[in-house]
């Protein structure tokens, strides 16, 4: 006797990992935005490493990211912050978590848009404050009013986070509806080959 049930249709993270390829899936966007959590969970359902980027370059300086702003200056920081993404990509594939001005240096750009798929994950400010106001490790909003930094920073970046390949909103959601966003979002930007909103 023959079984007559149709086979089962792939999962999404079956999808979209066959979708993404060789290519590393690389998160961008403003702190607060969830990239390391939803990086780590989205590369659990691809089935892939997952790096943050903050969290190497910590490694290999042996210092926090606040130690190294206050040491070397942004641009300094900036220039290791490259190199080390350069690297990550070249031993890919991978789901990679980048720092909040990542994406915004020309150069790292680059880098990101030759070895991978950009996505950002966008956040209202209100989410983002709230996500960021509980600690005091962002060397960025050591400021009088560190919201309003927030919100300048917004209004800076949101321009270039736009560029990215793909993007997907954060919010005040059950992390898992995110994930599955994220993954839908892959399939969607590599099989018709243009950009997710």
């Amino acid at each position: 006797m023959t079984d007559l049930t149709p086979p089962l249709a792939p999962s999404l993270s079956a999808r979209a990992r066959a979708a993404l390829g060789r290519r590393n899936l690389v998160f961008v966007g403003l702190m607060g935005a969830g990239k390391s959590a939803i990086g780590r969970m989205t590369a659990s359902q691809l089935g892939l490493p997952f790096v943050d980027t903050d969290a190497e370059i910590e490694r290999v300086s042996r210092m926090t990211i606040s130690e190294l702003f206050a040491a070397y200056g942004e641009s300094e920081f900036r220039e290791l912050e490259t190199r080390v993404i350069k690297r990550l990509l070249r031993t890919g594939p991978r789901v990679i978590s980048t720092g909040g001005g990542a994406f915004i240096n020309e150069k790292t750009r680059r880098q990101i848009e030759r070895g991978g798929i950009s996505l950002w994950l966008k956040a209202d400010l209100d989410v983002l404050w709230e996500r960021v106001n509980k600690r005091d490790h962002r060397p960025l909003l050591k400021t009088e009013n560190p919201k309003q930094t927030l919100e300048n920073l917004m209004n800076q970046r949101y321009p270039v986070y736009g560029l990215a390949d793909v993007t997907v909103q954060s919010r005040d959601e059950r992390k898992e509806v995110i994930v599955d966003e994220v993954l839908e979002a892959i399939v969607e930007y590599c099989t018709k080959g243009r950009k997710y909103d």
